[in-house]
């Protein structure tokens, strides 16, 4: 078993609170494996795969908004994606294979 905690407020940006954080958790089931493979590419460039239909990501909140702006494509009726947005402390307990987010912002280039 393993814990790992996060905050999403950074210390100098506190006093701004447009400025702060998300830790988003997106879980999905999409029929379709071509549209499953599309999405999985697009939640890459945002954060990581922790399970086979499950992303963590640790976002500013422009980047969180342009996140579920170009979800919207990717499920139809028979589909499902679902985003959990988390702010200020948590704590993640994982059993198994552990998987942790950097504080580091990922550029994708």
């Amino acid at each position: 078993m393993e814990n790992y905690f996060f905050d999403t407020t950074d210390e100098e940006m506190q006093d701004n609170i447009q400025d702060s954080r998300v830790y988003v958790l997106i879980i999905y089931d999409i029929i379709d494996n071509k549209r499953r493979l599309k999405l999985a590419k697009y939640l890459n460039a945002y954060g990581f795969r922790v399970q086979k239909s499950c992303f963590e990501a640790k976002l500013t909140k422009k980047k969180y908004q342009q996140m579920l702006e170009g979800l919207k494509v990717y499920a139809t009726k028979n589909d499902s994606i679902r985003v959990y947005k988390i702010i200020g402390q948590g704590q993640v307990t994982v059993f198994g294979q552990d998987y942790k987010i950097d504080d580091e912002e990922v550029i994708v280039i």
